[in-house]
């Protein structure tokens, strides 16, 4: 897929609809994707309402391309249709635990990422907001999601109006590991990240963030054991409240 090659996330788009067919099409033809026992344990909701997009806003820490896109798409895992499938038909499902949330957040993922792939496909920009399970109560009570329904993946979709920079990547003997698992060695954490940090935009990055290295941006501004030790707990909350825990 010559688009995976080339991809980038697109943060801004033309003022242009993506048409309801099209994007109907796109979502049935992702349904083709792998998925745990042929049951789909996922949906997704569209918001391109203007006002609902800006309530959505806060949830992703108002990044811009949650208002600025035509369509946000959220991917949630879903037990509620199956366990309600089951109920109906004389079944006894039994759902209400951490295993089905992994199974139905793992379908959600692929779902969302063979989506994404076709929507590049097309033409169509993307870009993946991780921040959808750092708040998801907030998610889940705006989209008015019931039991057993909870959001896993968030992407922002419209008509690309920039052409950024490609992402870089780690080399790929950074993450293969022949048969078992091989611990990395120091001179391997500087085999693999030393490209990485040589790049100039990583430079600047440390520099405009007055850290010493790249990696305390990540762990001591970005991604701090504060935070996401407080984010878990919110994330364990919003569980028991779907009912997956």
């Amino acid at each position: 897929m010559e688009s995976l090659i080339h991809r980038r996330s697109i943060r801004k788009y033309q003022d242009k609809e993506v048409d309801e067919q099209l994007l109907r099409r796109l979502l049935e033809q992702a349904e083709h994707t792998p998925t745990m026992g042929n049951l789909q344990l996922y949906s997704v909701v569209i918001t391109r309402d203007p006002k609902m997009k800006k309530r959505l806003a806060p949830a992703h820490f108002a990044q811009p391309m949650v208002t600025g896109a035509p369509v946000v798409l959220t991917f949630c895992a879903d037990y509620r249709r199956t366990t309600l499938w089951g109920e109906q038909r004389k079944g006894h499902p039994g759902y209400d635990n951490l295993l089905s949330f992994v199974n139905a957040a793992t379908d959600a993922l692929l779902y969302c990422q063979t989506f994404c792939n076709l929507a590049e496909e097309a033409g169509l920009g993307t870009c993946f907001l991780g921040t959808t399970i750092y708040q998801p109560q907030a998610i889940i009570d705006l989209l008015e999601l019931p039991p057993l329904v909870f959001p896993i993946a968030t992407i922002t979709l419209g008509w690309p109006d920039e052409d950024p920079a490609q992402s870089d990547r780690l080399p790929l003997n950074g993450i293969v590991h022949e048969e078992v698992y091989h611990d990395y060695t120091p001179q391997q954490i500087d085999d693999i990240y030393g490209p990485k940090e040589n790049l100039p935009e990583n430079k600047h990055f440390v520099e405009i963030n007055h850290t010493d290295t790249l990696a305390q941006v990540f762990t001591d501004i970005r991604y701090t054991a504060k935070d996401c030790k407080a984010m878990s707990e919110e994330l364990k909350k919003a569980l028991h409240h779907q009912g997956f825990m």
